[in-house]
């Protein structure tokens, strides 16, 4: 006989997980007591939406669900933001909620809330195990459903008296993964396609994605000449001084590039959805019908077809997709071979920083010092926010593994995102890029740096408003500035009060010693960056925005 908490714990080493992102509360103290016997280790967070973010990142930079515990009502909805960020991101992860007891539901207990209702259109699946003898079958069946066609969270309630019960249930076994591979007559298909093309582009996006399917499909597109793009946020999938490398598809894309999306005859569509953002509000490819031919690849059948209609449809994970195209190449040198070359060079010009630019701290010169001084490994965490747009424009990301970005456009997920990063990687850098507002979201989990000993280094970019908003402020209302400004704390003596290194910038030269002394620290570090909220974007400043220009 073991007690629901002993059986969720098995289930969960059972499964393979190594590590765990909880906020405690007394509603599953006894998963608490399971755990003390357990190798898995514990992330002890200090917010719940922050835990949630954690295991988003796990599942981001592993393709294994992240694992998050939080008590019930308040400690849920916290983590409710952690949850919309995997859905909309596709990315595989388990929270788990402890709930009032059976004999009090339905009264509106203390902090009662109903899962299912609550999480239901934001996860993939939302569930509550009423009987603990079903354990072992619902925590595997969740693996499953997380991580299999389009990956997203599942959520599982856990009642308080359910999780002391003593029952007696079959030892759990870990899930199943589950593969879609594309078929040889879909294959023969784009094979022709390409053939007859004069303008094809690759997109490459969503998740299931791995190193060894990126250096696949790396390989591919040489054969092929094909020039390649990324998706929104997802920079990581394809080497940026790749000569088939085009950029990203995103918020605000090389305008050459995008003129070239847009007059392609043929699109291959890998792995994303290509929603509102990376699309440029479907006006890249038209929905429901696009004017280029369109290949769409994706794991979930669901996905073919919902927004956009294909050409050809190849219901296939990135990575065997990858895999089978790689083994695939033109029968004579393409006509659009030099198309590739174009499209590289006009990225290396649009992603080579700016030196100059409004006030005494340039942003320009400090991204290329960093690109001068991190690894291709490093891993650059950002949530939301106009600062967001010097990293992804840029960082010319190399490796797999490297990039969390919430494609979701939430605030509050760097420096969470940074710590499980950290967890998961302990040999590589890691850098966070938050906002003055995206950092005081959930800034309090550089406490949890703190406490597991994490040395990240966290940039601040504070321009002292809610950079975004004030940008759409002063395009569609010029000059009335309400609701987005902001006061700050001293950020770097925030650091120190943690027990963290501290650091200010308020000029451009002082950015590289402070770095490196971050860096020399071996503590967890924020380095703040004063930066002038003229310098809005790369290119325009607020007045430009304000006076139409």
């Amino acid at each position: 006989m073991k007690t629901g908490g002993q059986l969720i714990v098995e289930a969960l080493e059972a499964n393979g997980v190594d590590r765990l992102y909880c906020v405690p509360g007394e509603s599953y103290l006894a998963v608490l007591d399971a755990l003390h016997d357990s190798p898995i280790k514990t992330i002890v967070c200090r917010q719940e939406g922050g835990a949630a973010m954690m295991a988003d990142c796990h599942g981001r930079l592993t393709g294994k669900p992240g694992i998050c515990f939080v008590t019930r009502g308040p400690g849920a909805t916290n983590a409710s933001a952690g949850v919309h960020i995997a859905m909309q991101d596709s990315i595989p992860m388990i929270l788990f909620i402890g709930q009032v007891a059976s004999n009090a539901r339905e009264r509106e207990a203390f902090q009662e809330v109903n899962y299912r209702a609550f999480f239901g259109p934001i996860a993939k699946w939302a569930t509550e195990i009423e009987d603990a003898s079903r354990i072992p079958e619902i925590v595997t069946r969740a693996f499953s459903v997380a991580t299999s066609g389009r990956p997203g969270p599942v959520v599982i309630a856990l009642p308080e008296d359910m999780l002391v019960s003593e029952v007696e249930a079959p030892a759990a076994k870990a899930w199943t993964p589950v593969e879609t591979r594309p078929g040889e007559p879909e294959m023969r298909q784009l094979a022709d396609l390409l053939a007859n093309a004069r303008r094809p582009f690759a997109i490459l996006g969503g998740t299931r994605w791995t190193a060894d399917a990126k250096s696949a499909f790396e390989r591919a597109a040489e054969a092929w000449a094909l020039p390649v793009g990324v998706s929104f946020r997802r920079q990581m999938l394809f080497d940026h001084l790749h000569p088939c490398y085009a950029g990203d598809v995103g918020i605000g894309p090389n305008p050459k590039l995008a003129d070239y999306v847009k007059q392609a005859d043929l699109v291959l569509l890998v792995g994303g959805r290509f929603g509102e953002m990376p699309s440029s509000d479907y006006t890249l490819l038209k929905s429901p019908y696009p004017d280029q031919t369109l290949v769409h690849v994706h794991a979930d059948p669901n996905e073919l077809g919902r927004v956009y209609r294909p050409t050809v449809a190849i219901n296939s994970s990135p990575a065997a997709f990858a895999e089978a195209f790689a083994a695939t190449a033109p029968n004579a040198p393409p006509i659009w071979e030099t198309e590739a070359e174009r499209l590289h060079a006009a990225y290396l010009d649009w992603s080579t920083p700016p030196e100059s630019g409004p006030g005494p701290v340039q942003m320009g010169p400090i991204l290329a010092y960093l690109e001068s001084v991190l690894p291709d490994d490093a891993i650059l965490t950002n949530g939301a926010g106009n600062y967001a747009t010097w990293v992804h424009r840029f960082h010319r990301s190399r490796r797999f593994a490297t990039q969390a970005a919430p494609t979701s456009g939430s605030m509050g997920y760097s420096t969470p995102a940074a710590v499980a990063a950290k967890q998961l990687f302990p040999d590589r850098d890691v850098i966070c890029f938050a906002g003055d507002g995206c950092f005081l979201m959930n800034g309090q989990e550089f406490a949890t740096a703190m406490q597991y000993d994490l040395p990240i280094i966290v940039i601040v970019v504070n321009n002292g408003t809610y950079g975004t908003i004030r940008m759409h402020q002063e395009r569609e209302y010029p000059g009335r500035v309400s609701g987005t400004d902001l006061v700050n704390p001293d950020f770097a003596a925030l650091a120190r009060a943690y027990g963290g290194h501290g650091e200010t910038v308020e000029k451009t030269a002082d950015f590289a010693p402070a770095f490196e002394r971050a860096r020399a620290s071996g503590k967890p570090a924020i380095i703040e960056v004063k930066l002038d909220p003229e310098a809005i974007t790369p290119t325009r400043t607020l007045t430009d925005i304000r006076e139409g220009r």
